[in-house]
């Protein structure tokens, strides 16, 4: 798999995902619903948060900050009022998109054995993983398709015609048929 190309789809579709994210009401961003992280707002910040978290296993961290030291506020967990509004995110995604780019073009040996163990907040407990960074790589993929599907759910129901963000839409090449 071409993990270049498959971050590369998850950029584009963000453009997209931004577009009507851009059209809410702070109300609408905040309001609360009965899935995904709760909010727009709150399922939106998690996917780039926890990407940063798995972009700093790429790189090789065996210990991450406690989750309140992210520079992406999780919430619960961050200070609820540095959690970005729609233009801070859409920034910070960037720039993260960037970052993690980077790594995935840099990355040599996608079967490397990758170990570390994740320190949860109390009561859960520690886990040991066990990974490759194809496998890391395919969770920052899926794991955002997964809650951008719930954003896109939270979307539909706030007004915005959230649709169409297919990987066959937005990458590939296509033009009429000839003779059509």
């Amino acid at each position: 798999m071409d993990f270049v190309r498959a971050y590369d789809y998850l950029v584009d579709s963000r453009a997209k995902l931004f577009g009507w994210l851009y059209s809410l009401t702070p109300d609408q961003y905040t309001q609360p619903f009965p899935f995904g992280h709760g909010s727009l707002r709150a399922t939106l910040v998690h996917i780039p948060g926890t990407e940063w978290g798995y972009q700093q296993r790429l790189r090789g961290a065996r210990e991450l900050p406690p989750l309140s030291e992210w520079p992406i506020p999780i919430p619960p967990h961050g200070d609820d009022a540095k959690i970005p509004t729609v233009a801070d995110l859409d920034r910070i995604w960037g720039d993260l998109a960037r970052e993690t780019r980077t790594v995935f073009a840099a990355t040599t040996d996608w079967d490397k054995p990758l170990e570390w163990i994740s320190r949860p907040p109390a009561p859960t407990k520690p886990v040991l993983f066990r990974v490759t960074p194809a496998e890391v790589a395919m969770q920052i993929c899926f794991h955002e398709v997964h809650h951008r599907a719930q954003a896109m759910a939270m979307l539909r129901q706030l007004g915005p015609r959230a649709e169409n963000l297919d990987f066959s839409i937005l990458k590939w090449w296509r033009e009429p048929a000839p003779g059509a």
